[in-house]
């Protein structure tokens, strides 16, 4: 819970810098924090450094100068970075990020889903259910598609916490419940 707290205000601090600034700020602020917080995902020893209470906060600001410097980004991200520092909450990163993205998302209009289904379906298919959720939510769509054999056939999606489960496994669960009730 402690977490999801620091990782809101901090997100919506630097979330409010950009909206001072304009959208190709918020924009850029999003990718800089993606990129570093990649870097820091593809190596878990990044994340042991941030939160080990050992290391000197000048030593971990002076990592983080520079990988910020390998990845090249603003003064204002760098700046943000060494508040994390100092304050201790660069281990927070990715769900500072997390939460950076959704109040991006919220502010672009963007609605972001995961539609699961039994086999791989082709590219214009796919296509053609993104724009037809568009026209339907009157938002921009982002859809990651999955495959589960377990679904059996049918298809589930997930828009936020909203879950519409339309697979066969699901038809067959809801017939088992009726016959077991006697319906």
């Amino acid at each position: 819970m402690k977490q999801e707290i620091i990782a809101k205000r901090y997100s919506r601090a630097l979330f409010a810098i950009g909206q001072e600034e304009g959208p190709e700020a918020l924009k850029r602020y999003g990718e800089e924090l993606g990129a570093f917080s990649d870097l820091v995902s593809k190596e878990p020893l990044l994340l042991r450094i941030f939160k080990n209470p050992i290391i000197r906060i000048e030593d971990k600001k002076t990592l983080v100068s520079q990988l910020l410097g390998k990845i090249g980004v603003s003064q204002v991200f760098q700046n943000f970075c060494m508040l994390l520092a100092e304050k201790k909450r660069l281990s927070y990163i990715l769900d500072i990020r997390n939460y950076y993205q959704k109040l991006l998302d919220v502010y672009q209009g963007v609605v972001r889903g995961r539609l699961v289904t039994a086999i791989e379906m082709e590219d214009g298919k796919k296509e053609h259910i993104r724009t037809s959720l568009e026209k339907k939510m009157a938002k921009k769509f982002i859809l990651d598609f999955q495959v589960d054999k377990n679904i059996l056939g049918g298809v589930v999606l997930k828009v936020g916490d909203k879950v519409y489960d339309a697979s066969l496994k699901a038809q067959l669960n809801i017939l088992k419940e009726k016959i077991k009730r006697g319906e």
